[in-house]
């Protein structure tokens, strides 16, 4: 068992970023924008592929350049409701022209949607905390849970990522690399059903968590918490098989530790099957934290519990999160959530989810390099490998399909240890239309990445 891991790569951020070295073979408009940004912005933001897409506007599931051209946006969750949402646009414009301030002030707003959304969930989570993002409603759940267990152990996945802040990034060992060892957190393999050979995964998987926890308490540290997306995105996208979760949190409440069902990736719809992921599992989360895609990309996420956990928080600890909740972004939240129940929009992810599936799986059924299709609703992992016997993970080829789509005029990234896991996380919008456009480049860069 070991702590979080030394690294010198983050996969996530490095996998599919421009490199400096390529600048020369860009357009010299783009090379003087692409030296401004680095000069003013430093060296921590990262573009994405060989050659960046130079994004002028948005439309549904659509990205255009200064120029017009457009690209097919398969990637983008954050625009959960497609880019420019009408109804988000409205509502927050109607907002910001009336009020904007914090929650201090009582509003009819905040009430509504609070009420709207806890609707959605199972009646054991009944409260509700506002924050700005992903990485404070995940820094915000890890106080909680330590606070309610008197523990400080957390367990997470080897490539997990859950957000920014000094404490996430101690957890998230995709994006870790520099930070030290944390001595209360353990990382465990994630569930890779395609390479883990067992017949019984969920056993598995909950042995992996016992033993982190059991290694927890070997060193004097009680455990708090495991923390996992249901979807287990940035470890390389294994969402099945379904309920396959359920021992490993059978295991964590057994130690008196809360799960923390991370749900930025896997919430509102996106799997099809639930409206939350973890409810495709058939387990109990204590506390559910999510983030942007919950207002189209505007500042506003939250961290839902049950009350009991959450009262205690609220008693003992002096928590004010000044704009977390403030009333425009709530207007933007309220217009997502009525947008995805009024539109049907989980039934047609399932179904338009099932289909891309489908068409990715037959258009690589006689390539050598792809190892595996996988995936829930709208959520596709492709794994591309040196040869399906060793299973053996191909980057440089993942890579080289991510940038020739690029190329072709859709936008897709990879995910996993190796990069080489082709992920496909569209906008939740994205229609048959959509399916047959992205399926027929797709079929060409597949043609093509065969005959490299």
């Amino acid at each position: 068992m070991n702590t979080t891991p030394t690294r010198s790569l983050s996969s996530i951020m490095d996998g599919n970023s421009f490199q400096a070295t390529n600048l020369g073979l860009l357009p010299s408009n783009e090379q003087a924008l692409i030296r401004r940004r680095m000069a003013a912005l430093g060296t921590s933001y990262r573009l994405f592929y060989r050659t960046p897409v130079h994004a002028d506007r948005a439309e549904g599931c659509y990205l255009f350049t200064p120029d017009g051209t457009r690209y097919l946006d398969a990637y983008n969750n954050v625009a959960s409701v497609g880019h420019a949402n009408q109804r988000v646009i409205d509502a927050v414009g109607l907002q910001m022209g009336k009020l904007n301030t914090h929650t201090r002030y009582l509003q009819d707003g905040i009430v509504e949607h609070s009420e709207q959304l806890l609707a959605t969930f199972p009646e054991y989570l009944n409260s509700v905390m506002y924050t700005n993002s992903g990485s404070e409603a995940n820094d915000l759940a890890i106080r909680v849970a330590r606070l309610w267990t008197g523990g400080e152990g957390l367990v997470v996945t080897a490539e997990a990522y859950h957000g920014t802040t000094e404490l996430l990034s101690r957890v998230s060992p995709a994006i870790s690399g520099g930070f030290p060892e944390d001595p209360s957190v353990r990382v465990i393999a994630a569930p890779d059903t395609y390479r883990v050979e067992t017949n019984d995964m969920g056993a598995w998987f909950a042995a992996q968590v016992r033993e982190a926890f059991e290694d927890l308490l070997a060193h004097g540290i009680k455990p708090a918490a495991f923390l996992a997306d249901s979807i287990f995105s940035s470890d390389g996208i294994f969402p099945n098989p379904v309920g396959y979760l359920r021992p490993a949190i059978e295991v964590c409440h057994e130690y008196g530790a809360l799960f923390i069902a991370d749900e930025v990736q896997p919430g509102f719809g996106r799997t099809g099957d639930t409206f939350w992921g973890f409810e495709r599992h058939g387990v109990e989360a204590d506390l559910v934290s999510m983030g942007k895609p919950m207002g189209n990309g505007i500042p506003v996420a939250a961290l839902v519990g049950r009350t009991e956990i959450l009262d205690r928080f609220g008693t003992e600890v002096p928590y004010f999160n000044t704009f977390g909740g403030n009333s425009v972004s709530i207007a933007a939240a309220n217009a997502v959530l009525s947008f995805i129940q009024e539109t049907g929009l989980q039934s047609q992810v399932a179904t338009v989810g099932a289909s891309l599936r489908d068409a990715i799986s037959t258009i690589t059924s006689d390539a050598a390099f792809v190892g595996d299709v996988r995936g829930s609703g709208l959520y596709i992992g492709v794994e591309i490998v040196t040869d399906r016997d060793s299973k053996s993970p191909d980057g440089g080829r993942a890579l080289a399909i991510v940038n020739d789509l690029r190329d072709r005029g859709v936008l897709i990234s990879v995910a996993g240890p190796g990069n080489n896991v082709l992920k496909i996380r569209p906008p939740l919008v994205f229609g048959t239309s959509e399916v047959a456009l992205f399926s027929d480049r797709f079929a060409d860069t597949i043609a093509a990445a065969g005959n490299a």
